[in-house]
């Protein structure tokens, strides 16, 4: 009986600290482990970014992304490249600058955007929701944040009526919502219009500069060769 008793009592206190020891410091660890995984995976900003040939030579994969969110939603490779480069000029897990508070103590960011696209907290939110989650659907991960580009977008073009050539007023939507795009708000920020022409430009321009250069990496993989790939 006695037995019995402790072994009871040995059975109840393992499965107590399992319960508030153990599985909790699982949790932490594979939550550090998937965050160090993911952050390591990510590449270096490319050498070249005024050149979107140079962009995808290094990145190739890049392409695939983009091209996958043009066949997904409408919006040109170039575009979206224009949206990343300034948006976080190519860094993954880029954030706006801290506010200083009494001028030298780091404090609150003013938004939440984060990643390669700058998505905002809400935005990404309605994306995951619209588009479906998962372990690697972050910010971080180019291949998303391209698909998110497009996807918002598509959503622009849908609901206030901006044409994807467009990237001057697509850029004024993304930055502004949709709701301040449509109420003008744009009109108030000089600086954000002169950045949105800037984006038109380096749109143009990369669009131009692809031209001359896409057959590479519509071929680029080992399995891919004349006549079973590109546009022919």
């Amino acid at each position: 009986m006695v037995k019995q008793r402790k072994r009871h009592w040995l059975s109840a206190t393992w499965s107590s600290r399992l319960t508030w020891v153990v599985l909790p410091a699982t949790g932490v660890i594979i939550t550090i482990l998937i965050t160090i995984r993911f952050s390591l995976l990510e590449p270096d900003s490319p050498a070249d970014p005024d050149n979107i040939c140079s962009v995808f030579r290094e990145h190739p994969v890049w392409y695939d992304y983009a091209k996958d969110a043009q066949q997904k939603w409408g919006t040109p490779i170039a575009t979206q490249l224009a949206f990343v480069y300034y948006e976080s000029s190519f860094r993954s897990h880029a954030r706006p600058p801290r506010k200083l508070l009494l001028g030298f103590i780091p404090w609150l960011r003013p938004t939440s955007a984060f990643g390669y696209a700058q998505a905002l907290d809400p935005a990404w939110g309605e994306y995951l929701e619209a588009n479906g989650d998962g372990l690697a659907v972050v910010r971080t991960n180019m291949k998303y944040a391209l698909d998110f580009v497009g996807w918002y977008n598509h959503l622009t073009r849908r609901e206030v009526g901006v044409p994807l050539n467009q990237p001057r007023n697509l850029y004024l939507a993304y930055h502004e919502g949709r709701t301040g795009y449509q109420r003008k708000n744009y009109s108030r920020k000089p600086d954000i219009v002169k950045l949105a022409d800037r984006v038109q430009n380096r749109a143009f321009r990369y669009d131009n500069q692809l031209k001359t250069c896409e057959q590479e990496f519509q071929c680029w993989r080992f399995y891919q060769f004349w006549p079973f790939c590109g546009d022919w």
